[in-house]
């Protein structure tokens, strides 16, 4: 029966670590620069915030149209400031920077994506 028992907690131990590895472990980090085109609040039971970023490679084909494609992201409730920042530069419409860490796993009450905006630069 004791071997059972240490059997159990190291597996529960085990699962923790793996739990808490994956809910605060950061897997990649960097910036993203363009401009938003939404910053909205999502959830019934989880309020998350969720975004859309536009990306426009300017100058990557000479003579032609920029490439436009886009970057999901969302951001972690206590981060009211970064959001505040968010709405206001997608109304202004203007080119921005935005700093993110990619977590391991995603959670339902974090956000909709792996992605979450950590600090909001404008670009000069």
């Amino acid at each position: 029966m004791k071997i059972i028992k240490r059997i159990f907690l190291a597996v529960l131990i085990l699962g923790l670590l793996f739990l808490a590895f994956s809910y605060w472990g950061v897997y990649e980090s960097g910036v993203m620069a363009g401009k938003v085109l939404r910053i909205t609040q999502k959830g019934v039971i989880f309020k998350t915030y969720e975004g859309k970023l536009d990306l426009e490679t300017f100058g990557a084909l000479k003579g032609t149209s920029p490439i436009a494609s886009t970057f999901d992201f969302s951001v972690e409730g206590k981060e009211k400031e970064v959001v505040k920042q968010l709405e206001s530069v997608s109304l202004s419409g203007e080119r921005v920077n935005l700093h993110f860490k990619k977590r391991y796993v995603r959670f339902p009450w974090r956000g909709d994506t792996k992605y979450f905006i950590t600090q909001v630069e404008r670009s000069k």
